[in-house]
Parts: structure tokens; C-alpha cells; sequence
């Protein structure tokens, strides 16, 4: 009889970089290991998993296979390196201790809403972890906000101070359970509590305030929320006028999905975005007609919404099954308050009553913001859920610290060819808001053990980070505005080679010393050739014309001569043209566009004057300023109360209207489009069709550039890109004509993602020096 031959043992390295820490990944692979009657070892280092597997080479074949189909969910493998090695003969599978040995490059985790076997424990009499506001395992709950240090173990996170109950010892020790090294894991026995200044901490006591109107401040996973009774108006007003906030939308968490379909419009991928793991702010279309206050969103066209992603947030909402405002921990540009006694000092007198916890948190982490475009979240603010994961660029990056820019403010390092943004920062206007910057430096170079070698920064002189950075004392690698826009938006589709990008935004200092804001760039690597720009126009009073959109349309119409007789008052018995009764005459249009709370009759000679002799003027090219004058020539607002809310009105007044009309913008000049505008305003045009049509004019002007310059692939960037319709009319437009089009996915086309586009600019420099 013929014995079959014993399959020929094998051993296979795997190391995997990424998110594969705090996800459950050893488990995972012990578990497959195990099942498949593999022997060898899985453990965490500190560029992220590596395995040992042996056995027959078919059921390593099947091993990796599975390891890849059947990950955990949350993970993200961004490398993964196989080799065949010597057998050792191992007995069995284990899991072994940390390795801090190697350089730190493993992507820590962001923190990830409680998932589904969580929330069913949660409300589960007869489970252990009944009501607690705090259970969590391998597949959810704080990781970021609460990680001091890598590989991501417990006695690096914030949880070592809660010494593990027996029952959580044991779930914490046992492979086969999901708890299985979930670092944050604790129950009533031994984990964090709840309590608060006026009461024992109760979820009910915090309830009843909100029901009387009061203001709540909640510690939540990233920091301090202020909630509200958001269908109480006289509630909200108290919120704005305490927190300084004074018509910016305000985020809701509602208690569900099904209450959230009561007051907005939900597409089945928003419902995604709304229950993924990141759980998001996602902005949505209301409804008409529900019982939300009038002074939540005032009037911005979309509702912030949020479902409840952590243990604490669905005991609270199980409790007020009605939509809260749940805003920052904070008064405007200022950083969220993390900690107890800075809460109870700075927020003391915001919040009426305080709902606390005794688990510190390493890191402020804001809820991040996102609008499906394009059939996928587009991320307007990363922060919650989507911080810190590394970007993979396509070439090794020098030991570099990217400081961005000065609004909406975010930092980078690069670490080979991975680039870890921070969390979203802020604007850098307050002194508070600068320290905070400066902390998110420190910690995130503390994190990774890392030590810059060269400093990437705005191009701005005048920005708080470029300060920072000249105050450094190391070298520094000065990057254009727009063009660190188009680097990061390449940088993250893979983009390697030569490229159109677009960069369109508000407010951008260029080489020449102008503010730009409407560039095309001819791109290859760190080769940027500026082909197209819009035409310039002066902007009075400079920084002003950002915040009174009225400015930039008095500077158009200047330009087209329908301000020109503004600085000439009539004479004594005469009417000539431009006058009435003595008085300069000002087209209905702009009678009341420089109106403001403080001065209801402004002096246009003045502005007229400053424009005529080009006194406290600065010359722009930015389209968000063309936005800004369009949306105030056709009625729809003057100022912006808060960035961008001119353009976001503007976008709005499209609604559902569809038409391939559009004003000329030949070549980026905007005088026939400014003129036609006016025409279709005096001659009754609605400010829908109006908008349309200047919206169609954008994207004919890229489409004009991109014929020119006869390049495939097309990078779209900037803040004006977060507006969703130019953004999915010029995809489309682009590519029914065979171009590629590439826009952000994983960082913000705002401010927020131009630190990632310093880091990798900064590549190309340093080979030259």
C-alpha cells in the first residue's frame, strides 16, 4: 500500500503597516491560525503586525487569503510584505508581547463609534455592562484621543490607571473574545465614571436641563459638547450670544435614523456615512415644516446632523428622543476644553449644567464634517473618526513637519513614504488657538518619536504657522498656497506625474504678492507652471472684502464703470448722469449692499475713492471673491457671517434647476459675466437661474483651460471645490470628454489638507539641495 507523502512544511513572514493596531487584528489572525491548524506568532510592533505563520503550503495560501477577504473591519492596510523563511517547527500559535524595537510608523487608530454588539449589551438588564457608559471592544471606542504613546498597548493609553476587574481581566486575556487586548475595556466595576458639579452625574438630571432650556457641557470622546434643546429658539439664541457664534451653523445629533429621516433628506449613501464607524457630521437637506429652531442652521441651506457614536451619547439620547445641538466644547476660536477643571473655568459661564467623567483625554479631536460629492464623503473638516490615519505618497519623504496654513489649520509629518495628518486645529487667530497649534506639534512629534529635520510652511508672511516656522531655527521649505492645494489632492489619488490642477479659493498669498484664489498650474512633481489665472480685480479694505462680500461687487462695478460717478457729488442745480436730486446715484441693486448692523448708509464715494486711487486696496484672482460679488449683485447676500456663506447661499439658490446656460467667461475674464449678471438682475431674472448660470460659467472655463492644455489627468482643488455642484458638473463635464478627474477623498479641499501638500512638495525640494 502506498502512503501518501506528508505536504512539505513551510514558514511565511507577513509584516503588515497600517491601521492594524486596536482593531482586533491579533485575535483575528490567531483565531485563522488556529482554525487552520497553523502554528507560529502574531505581535504588535511599532511599524505596525507582524506574523509567523507555519504549516502546508496550501493552507498558507489559504491563510493569506482569508487574512486579506476576512480583516477586521476597521483596518486599513496600507503595506503588507510577505517572505518565505527557515521552519523552526513551532508547537502551536501565540501571541507574543509588543515589539518597540523598530522605528514608529504604525497608523494609530482614529476613535470609532460603538458598534452593534456593544449598543445591544448596552441596553441589556441581564448584561454586566447594562447602562454603562463606557463599554466598548476591539471593534469600537476610543483609540486616538486617549493613545499616549505606540505600539498601541493599555499601558499606553490613558486606561492605565483603571486596573482591570477580574472579569475584564479575563475577557482582556482570551483570544477568543472580542474584548481580547481592547485597551479601553472596562465595566461599572472597575472603569471610568460619570459625575457632574450640581448632581451626581446623572444622564437624567442632564435631560431635565436641557428640557428647561439649559445649556449642557458633556465630556464626550475628543472633548467637551455643549448640547441644547435644538427646537427651543430662546435656548439657542442664549448658546450663539454665550459662545460668540453668531450665525454659523450649529451640528445636531439626533437619536436615530429613523427621527433624523423625520427632518432631512437622506440618500441611502448618506445612511452610510451616518452609521459608519467614522459617524460623522454629515451634511443633509432638511425638510420643511419640523420643529427645528429657526436660529440652528439660520440660513444655511444644509443641517449638520450626527447620530449618536459613543456608549454615553446613546444612554443620553435613549433619554431625549429629540434633536440636540451638540457643538463644540469652546467659545468661537478657541480650542475645545479636554480636561475637568479647564472645562468647569472656561466653559463656566457657557454652560448651565456639566455631565463629566474621570477618563482624561490626551488629545482634543473635534466631530469631523462631510458631504457625499461624487458619490462618496467628501471631508470638509477631519477630525473624529478619520484622524490620524497615515497617507501613503508615492516617494520617500525627508523627515518633514508641514505647518499648513493659518485657517483651518492642520499638521503633518512625513515618515517614509507615510504622511500623518492631525486632527483639525482651527483657525490660528487667538492666542489660545496658536497654543493649541503648538501642542498638536509636540504631541503628534511625541507620538512618532519623530524629529524634523526641515520645516515645510506657507508661502504667507503674515501667518501665524509661517511665524512659528521662521521662529524654528530650522531649514525651511516655503510652498505656495494653491499650489500645496493641487500637491495634496495628486498626492492622495496617486497622481505622479504631469497633471492640470485647479485651485480655486478665497484667500491665498501668490508669488507675485497678490492674493490668488483662481489658478490653473501646468503640475509635474514640484514643477508648477501657472497657465491660467482669472482676471485680477482690487479688493477695498483687503481683509475686509472677505467678511462684507458687498466690497468685491463695488470693485467689479467699478471695473464696468457702474460706480464710476460715486466719488463726484452733483452741483447746485444740476442733475447730471449718476445723480438724483443732489445726491450720487447708486443702482437699486447696490442701494443697500454695503448695509450692516452698525452703519445703515455707507459712504460709496469712499470706497469709490479708495478704488480710483488704489488706496488700501489689494489686487486678487480669487474666484470665492468672484462668488462673494455675484452672490450680492444677484440678492443673495451681502456679507459672510461666516466663511463661505455667500458661495453656500449662492450654491443653494440652484435647487433642482438644471440648464446648460451659462455667462461668458472667456479666458477667465469676468467683465461680460459681471455685466450679464447685472442685465439679468435689473430685467426681473430669479437669483436661481442666475446662480446656474454663473456656476455653468466656471466650469466652461475649465473646460476651455483643459482643451488648451491637453492634459488627461485633471486635479480639482481649494475651498470653492467643497461647493457640490461645480464639483460634480465639472467632473462630469471633464470626463464625458475623456479626461481623469481627481478630487479629495481623504483630506479636505479647504485649508484643512494643505499641510499635506507642503509635506510632499517638500520631497522634490530637498533632493535639490
Amino acid at each position: 500500500m502506498t502512503v501518501a507523502a506528508k505536504p512539505a512544511t513551510q514558514r511565511l513572514r507577513i509584516a503588515l503597516r497600517g491601521a492594524v493596531q486596536g482593531v482586533g487584528f491579533r485575535p483575528f489572525v490567531y483565531r485563522l491560525a488556529t482554525e487552520l491548524s497553523l502554528t507560529g506568532w502574531v505581535l504588535n510592533s511599532s511599524s505596525g503586525l507582524v506574523v509567523e505563520v507555519e504549516g502546508p503550503a496550501d493552507d498558507l495560501t489559504l491563510f493569506q487569503q482569508r487574512l486579506e477577504h476576512e480583516r477586521p473591519e476597521a483596518s486599513v492596510i496600507t503595506v503588507r510584505e510577505s517572505s518565505s523563511i527557515a521552519v523552526e517547527g513551532s508547537a502551536g500559535f501565540e501571541i507574543l508581547a509588543s515589539d518597540n524595537d523598530s522605528g514608529k510608523s504604525v497608523n494609530v487608530l482614529p476613535d470609532l463609534a460603538t458598534c452593534r454588539e456593544c449598543r445591544e449589551e448596552l441596553f441589556d438588564p441581564a448584561n454586566r455592562r447594562f447602562e454603562y457608559p463606557f463599554t466598548n471592544c476591539t471593534n469600537c471606542g476610543p483609540r486616538y484621543t486617549i493613545v499616549v504613546d505606540i505600539p498601541y498597548d493599555r499601558p499606553n493609553t490613558t486606561m492605565r490607571d483603571f486596573v482591570l476587574c477580574p472579569d475584564c481581566r479575563e475577557e482582556y486575556e482570551n483570544p477568543a473574545n472580542r474584548r481580547f487586548h481592547a485597551q479601553p475595556n472596562a465595566c461599572p466595576v472597575c472603569g471610568p465614571k460619570l459625575f457632574g458639579l450640581t448632581s451626581g452625574g446623572a444622564i437624567e438630571d442632564a435631560v431635565e436641563a436641557l428640557l428647561e432650556g439649559k445649556i449642557v457641557a458633556l465630556k464626550g470622546i475628543g472633548g467637551f459638547q455643549l448640547l441644547v434643546d435644538a427646537r427651543q429658539s430662546d435656548a439657542v439664541a442664549r448658546l450663539r450670544e454665550r459662545k460668540h457664534r453668531e450665525e454659523k451653523p450649529f451640528a445636531l445629533m439626533m437619536p436615530s435614523l429613523e427621527v433624523a429621516r423625520e427632518y432631512c433628506e437622506i440618500s441611502p449613501a448618506e445612511v452610510q456615512l451616518l452609521e459608519s464607524q467614522a459617524a460623522p457630521i454629515v451634511l443633509l437637506q432638511p425638510k420643511p415644516g419640523t420643529d427645528l429652531a429657526w436660529n440652528v442652521a439660520h440660513c444655511s441651506p444644509y443641517l449638520g446632523v450626527m447620530l449618536p457614536y459613543s456608549p454615553l451619547h446613546h444612554l443620553l439620547m435613549q433619554e431625549c428622543r429629540f434633536p440636540l445641538i451638540a457643538t463644540s466644547g469652546n467659545r468661537s476660536d478657541e480650542p475645545i476644553a479636554i480636561a475637568n477643571d479647564e472645562a468647569t473655568v472656561r466653559l463656566k459661564d457657557i454652560a448651565d449644567h456639566f455631565l463629566m467623567h474621570d477618563r482624561p483625554i490626551v488629545r482634543a479631536c473635534d466631530d469631523s464634517v462631510v458631504r457625499l460629492s461624487r458619490s462618496r464623503a467628501g471631508i470638509l473638516r477631519r477630525a473624529r473618526g478619520y484622524a490620524p490615519l497615515g497617507i501613503r505618497v508615492a516617494r520617500e519623504l525627508p523627515p518633514v513637519l508641514a505647518v499648513g496654513g493659518h485657517l483651518k489649520n492642520t499638521v503633518a509629518i512625513g515618515v517614509g513614504q507615510d504622511v500623518f495628518l492631525s486632527q483639525h486645529i482651527g483657525d490660528l487667530e487667538t492666542v489660545e488657538a496658536r497654543g493649541a497649534f503648538e501642542k498638536a506639534i509636540d504631541d503628534l512629534c511625541r507620538l512618532y518619536s519623530f524629529k524634523p529635520e526641515v520645516i515645510a510652511c506657507d508661502l504667507h508672511p503674515d501667518y501665524a504657522s509661517t511665524h512659528w516656522a521662521e521662529r524654528s531655527g530650522l531649514p525651511l521649505i516655503r510652498v505656495q498656497h494653491h499650489q500645496a492645494h493641487v500637491a495634496a489632492c495628486a498626492a492622495e489619488n496617486g497622481v505622479d506625474d504631469e497633471y492640470l490642477g485647479v485651485s480655486w479659493d478665497g484667500t491665498g498669498y501668490g508669488l507675485d504678492g497678490a492674493i490668488w484664489g483662481g489658478e490653473f498650474f501646468h503640475a509635474n512633481g514640484n514643477q508648477f507652471e501657472r497657465i491660467a489665472h482669472l482676471r485680477p480685480f482690487n479688493l477695498p479694505g483687503g481683509d475686509a472684502a472677505v467678511r462684507e462680500g458687498w466690497r468685491s461687487a463695488a470693485s467689479l462695478l467699478y471695473e464696468i464703470r457702474e460706480l464710476q460717478d460715486l466719488a463726484t457729488p452733483a452741483k447746485p442745480g444740476a442733475s447730471p448722469v449718476g445723480t438724483q436730486n443732489g445726491m450720487p446715484h447708486v443702482s437699486p441693486i447696490l442701494r443697500d449692499v454695503g448695509t450692516t448692523e452698525a452703519d445703515e448708509h455707507p459712504d460709496y464715494s469712499k470706497i469709490r475713492t479708495m478704488l480710483a486711487r488704489k488706496i488700501n486696496v489689494v489686487p486678487t484672482t480669487s474666484v470665492g471673491r468672484l462668488f462673494d460679488a455675484t452672490a450680492c449683485i444677484a440678492e443673495v447676500a451681502r456679507e459672510n457671517r461666516f466663511e463661505g456663506q455667500a458661495a453656500m447661499l449662492l450654491e443653494n439658490e440652484i435647487g433642482s434647476l438644471r440648464t446648460e446656460e451659462a455667462y461668458a467667461l472667456p479666458a477667465g475674464d469676468w467683465d461680460p459675466l459681471i455685466r450679464a449678471v447685472m442685465n439679468d438682475k435689473r430685467s426681473g431674472v430669479p437669483a436661481s437661474l442666475i446662480a446656474v448660470r454663473f456656476h455653468n460659467a466656471l466650469v466652461d472655463w475649465i473646460l476651455e483651460v483643459a482643451a488648451a492644455e491637453k492634459l488627461k489627468q485633471i486635479v480639482l482643488s481649494g475651498g470653492v471645490f467643497q461647493n457640490r455642484y461645480l464639483t460634480e458638473r465639472a467632473a462630469a463635464a471633464l470626463e464625458s470628454r475623456g479626461f481623469n478627474v481627481y478630487t479629495h477623498r481623504q483630506v479636505p479641499p479647504n485649508d484643512g489638507g494643505i499641510a499635506l501638500g507642503q509635506a510632499v512638495i517638500s520631497a522634490f525640494e530637498t533632493l535639490k539641495r
